[in-house]
């Protein structure tokens, strides 16, 4: 260990907070160094965030493979979770995964031209989804077909094509959709805020789960089909009945997509479904990521005790002075 770099990294850290408060310290790490963002005082080394490695480099090996072959890498989805509290998680999508030969995020995605496209919607809406701040290098909000290259500018040229233009419309209303709702990232780093529908069905390769914001007072829930195949009739087990809204459908035809959509309005059934009480049937376009939204249902009201009828505190004097 060099325990004076260690230190460095302590008092750096400590002097941003104390005289830039506000501002934040990020760390590529990926020798699994303890308590990266824990606080300096308790023995950690002070940094807001650390860039989950493990989850970028699981979630593209498994975004890579042909889809008849995901089903056999669920692992790949699903194991970030059992070290997701143990650090103030960043997700990164850099510029050390678009240079060097190793292509560019669209080029990475496998299937004909559309369907890459629509592998990279289904890949940002994930990431969305998942807990953990985000980190999407530029060019891949829009599709860039070339790796990166510091000598150039990026292929702005290519927003010209309805193509990449709905790739960007995708990735603007994933981030309004971030800004609005606090169960995007208020308990990233709290077991509360997420919690897995469906991470074992490996066969369909259709994964789903929920966010919640502080207090559970609404959720959303992600569901993710990793495969060209549309599936009719999915359901999903949820938390609470009434009528779920669609928030997003990466599948909309004004992001490129086939236009496949679910209803605009699911109501939930009475039906236990994925240890859940209630569930939704609903249709999952292929290759995409569809967000839903519910809420719970209002506390019931309380009986108050009724008020007396007119006239029976006059109806009480009179007696008492005709007695």
């Amino acid at each position: 260990e060099n325990l004076e770099a260690v230190q460095f990294l302590k008092d750096f850290n400590m002097a941003v907070a104390d005289h830039h408060p506000g501002c934040f310290t990020l760390a590529e790490e990926s020798t699994a160094w303890p308590r990266v963002t824990g606080p300096v005082q308790e023995g950690g080394l002070g940094f807001t965030f650390k860039w989950n490695m493990g989850w970028m480099n699981d979630t593209l090996k498994y975004i890579e493979k042909d889809p008849i072959y995901r089903k056999y890498h669920q692992r790949n989805l699903t194991f970030g979770m059992l070290y997701q509290y143990s650090e103030e998680f960043m997700l990164p999508l850099s510029h050390d995964e678009v240079v060097h030969g190793k292509k560019s995020l669209l080029d990475k995605m496998p299937g004909d031209n559309w369907q890459k496209r629509a592998n990279l919607r289904l890949l940002h809406g994930y990431m969305m989804g998942y807990p953990g701040k985000k980190l999407m290098f530029m060019g891949g909000e829009f599709g860039q077909w070339n790796e990166w290259w510091e000598a150039r500018s990026l292929d702005w040229h290519l927003l010209d094509f309805p193509e990449h233009a709905g790739l960007k419309s995708w990735s603007a209303d994933m981030n309004q959709l971030y800004l609005q709702e606090r169960a995007l990232w208020e308990l990233d780093s709290r077991p509360g805020g997420f919690e897995w529908i469906q991470c074992d069905d490996a066969q369909s390769s259709v994964v789903s789960f929920l966010r919640f914001p502080y207090g559970h007072d609404k959720a959303l829930a992600f569901v993710c089909n990793f495969t060209p195949v549309p599936r009719h009739e999915h359901r999903i087990g949820v938390p609470w009945g009434g009528t779920w809204k669609l928030r997003l459908n990466s599948d909309d035809l004004k992001y490129g997509g086939s236009g496949v959509c679910p209803a605009m309005e699911i109501q939930a059934e009475a039906r236990e479904w994925d240890r859940k009480t209630f569930s939704l049937p609903l249709t999952v376009p292929p290759l995409a990521v569809v967000v839903l939204e519910g809420f719970p249902p209002p506390p019931p009201a309380q009986e108050e005790s009724p008020a007396p009828a007119e006239g029976e505190s006059g109806r009480v004097l009179l007696d008492e002075e005709n007695r």
